[in-house]
C-alpha cells in the first residue's frame, strides 16, 4: 500500500515542484519590474505605497480567478507580494498601539504585510504622534469594535491632527486559551484583558468554571505572564501566542462567533479613486431643531450612501455634537463632490478625513 501511494505522490509532487520554480521565476521577474517602477519615480517623488493601485490589482485577479483559491486567499498572497515588493524599494514604518502580539499588530500585517518596520506605541496617542511628527510613515488604530462599539480615543483624535485615513482593516477577533505546555494541567488561573474576559465568560464558565480569572493590561501583556508561569493561561489571538512561544489549548472561543475590530490606517498620502471607495468625514451643525436632517439631505439628493454614523460631544457645554459619518465614494466622484459642495454650505464644520479603498 505505501509503495502504490508513493508512485501515486512521486509525480504529483514532482509537478508541485516545477509549477513553484516557475512561480519563483515569475515572481522576481515582478519584483525587478516593480523596482523599474520605483526608479522611475524617483524624478517625481514618487510614493511607495499606493492604496488605489494595489487595491485595483487585487480586484482584477479576484474577477479573473477560476479557483479552487478563495478570493480571500488571493488577496492575503497578493498583498504579501505587493507588500515584498515594495520593500525592496523602502520597508515603511508603521506605529501602533503595542505591545507586540496584540490585534492592532496583527492589523497592521494585514493591512501592510510583513515587509515593514513595525513600532509597538504605548498609547493611541502615540501612533497619532508618531504619524503626524513623521517618525512614522503610516499609523494603524482601532476604530470600533462590534461589540464594544466606538474607540473614543480615537475620534477625539482624528478631529484634530493632521494625519488623513488611508485605508481600513476589519480583524476577526479569535480568542484563543494558551499555556506553555499546551494544557490546562498545573494552570489555577486565566489572566486577559478585561473585555477578553467578558468575551469569553460564556466559554469559560462552560469548559472550565473552576478556573480563576484575573485581568491583564492587554492580551499581549497576558501571554507574557503565561510565558513566565506555568500556573498561568492567557487569552489573547494566535499573534501572541507566536510571540511569546504559547501552545494553544483552545481556539475560537469567544462568545460572539462575529466580533470583528476595525482599524483605520493613517498617514500624509491622498488616494486617487480605486472604484470601490469609502469616504470619512467629521461634521456639526447648531443645536436646533431640524439641523441633523439638514446635514445629511445632501447625501440623499445626490444619490450618496452613507454607511456609519457616529456622534461625539463637542465638549462646548451648549450639549453640541461632531458626527463621524462614511459615505459610499471618493472625494473626487461627481456625485460626492456635489455632496461635500452642498454640505459646506449647511453645517457649521466640516473635515474630509479621507477617502480609501473599500476592504471585503
Amino acid at each position: 500500500m505505501a509503495d502504490e501511494l508513493q508512485k501515486k505522490l512521486t509525480p504529483l509532487r514532482e509537478r508541485i515542484d516545477a509549477i513553484d520554480a516557475q512561480l519563483l521565476e515569475l515572481l522576481s521577474e515582478r519584483a525587478r519590474t516593480a523596482q523599474a517602477v520605483g526608479a522611475a519615480k524617483e524624478d517625481h517623488a514618487g510614493v511607495v505605497l499606493r492604496p488605489e493601485r494595489e487595491a485595483q490589482v487585487i480586484r482584477r485577479l479576484q474577477e479573473l480567478n477560476g479557483g479552487p483559491l478563495p478570493a480571500s486567499a488571493l488577496a492575503a498572497i497578493w498583498g504579501e507580494i505587493m507588500s515584498a515588493c515594495r520593500g525592496l524599494e523602502q520597508r515603511p514604518r508603521v506605529a501602533y498601539l503595542g505591545p507586540q502580539g496584540t490585534y492592532s499588530e496583527q492589523a497592521v500585517l494585514a493591512h501592510f504585510g510583513h515587509a515593514v518596520d513595525a513600532d509597538s506605541c504605548g498609547t493611541i496617542d502615540e501612533v497619532f504622534r508618531s504619524v503626524e511628527t513623521r517618525r512614522a510613515d503610516f499609523g494603524i488604530v482601532p476604530l470600533e469594535n462590534s461589540n464594544e462599539g466606538a474607540v473614543n480615543r480615537t475620534l477625539d483624535l482624528l478631529l484634530t491632527s493632521s494625519a488623513k485615513v488611508i485605508g481600513e482593516r476589519s480583524v476577526p477577533v479569535v480568542q484563543c486559551l494558551m499555556t506553555r505546555s499546551g494544557t490546562l494541567d498545573g494552570v489555577t488561573i486565566v489572566r486577559s484583558h478585561p473585555q477578553s474576559l467578558a468575551q469569553c465568560q460564556g466559554w469559560l464558565s462552560d469548559h472550565h468554571p473552576g478556573l480563576a480569572r484575573a485581568s491583564a493590561a492587554s492580551n499581549a501583556e497576558a501571554a507574557r505572564l503565561a510565558a513566565e508561569d506555568p500556573t498561568v493561561a492567557a487569552i489573547a489571538g494566535e499573534q501572541a501566542a507566536q510571540r511569546w512561544g504559547l501552545k494553544i489549548v483552545a481556539a475560537g472561543i469567544q462568545d460572539d462567533p462575529h466580533n470583528r475590530t476595525r482599524f483605520f490606517a493613517i498617514g500624509h498620502i491622498d488616494n486617487a479613486p480605486s472604484g470601490r471607495d469609502k469616504t470619512s468625514l467629521i461634521l456639526a451643525v447648531p443645536n436646533e431643531a431640524g439641523a441633523v436632517y439638514r446635514m445629511l439631505a445632501p447625501l440623499a439628493e445626490n444619490g450618496v450612501s452613507m454607511t456609519r454614523l457616529e456622534s461625539r460631544p463637542a465638549r462646548t457645554g451648549q450639549w453640541e455634537y461632531y458626527f463621524y459619518v462614511d459615505i459610499e465614494g471618493h472625494w473626487q466622484d461627481p456625485a460626492v463632490a456635489a455632496a461635500l459642495a452642498a454640505l459646506k454650505a449647511r453645517v457649521a464644520f466640516i473635515k474630509v478625513l479621507g477617502s480609501y479603498p473599500v476592504t471585503s
